[in-house]
C-alpha cells in the first residue's frame, strides 16, 4: 500500500502565494511521475503540473509562469507553488504519483484533496 499525504491548502488573497506539499510513503520501490490535479465545483478533475523523476515537468497554459512544481526524491515529496494566484484556482487540489511497489506493480496512486480558496 503507498499513502500520499497533502497539506498547504488554505485561503488566500488574490495575488497571494501558497505552497502545497504532497509525501508519498509505504511499499515503494520507485516513483515516476507525480504531479497536481484539481477540481472546482461542477467541473472535472484537471492537470496543473506534473515532474517526471528526472525533473521534466508539463504544465497547464493557465498556471505557467505563475506555478512551479519540484520534487525531492530523496524524500518522496513533491511539491507545488502557487504565485500570483487568480479566483479562477480557487478548487481541491489533488495529489497524484506513477509509483512502482515492492512487488514491482505499477499503480496510480491519488492524495485526499486540498481545498485551495483565492478570495478578497
Amino acid at each position: 500500500q503507498v499513502q500520499l499525504v497533502e497539506s498547504g491548502g488554505g485561503l488566500v488573497q488574490p495575488g497571494g502565494s501558497l505552497r502545497l506539499s504532497c509525501a508519498a510513503s509505504g511499499s515503494i520501490f520507485s516513483i515516476n511521475t507525480m504531479g497536481w490535479y484539481h477540481q472546482a465545483p461542477g467541473k472535472q478533475r484537471e492537470l496543473v503540473a506534473t515532474i517526471t523523476n528526472s525533473g521534466s515537468t508539463n504544465y497547464a497554459d493557465s498556471v505557467k509562469g505563475r506555478f512551479t512544481i519540484s520534487r525531492d526524491n530523496a524524500k518522496n515529496t513533491v511539491y507545488l507553488q502557487m504565485n500570483s494566484l487568480k479566483p479562477e484556482d480557487t478548487a481541491v487540489y489533488y495529489c497524484y504519483c506513477l509509483v512502482r511497489n515492492l512487488a514491482f506493480e505499477d499503480a496510480h496512486v491519488w492524495g485526499q484533496g486540498t481545498q485551495v480558496t483565492v478570495s478578497s
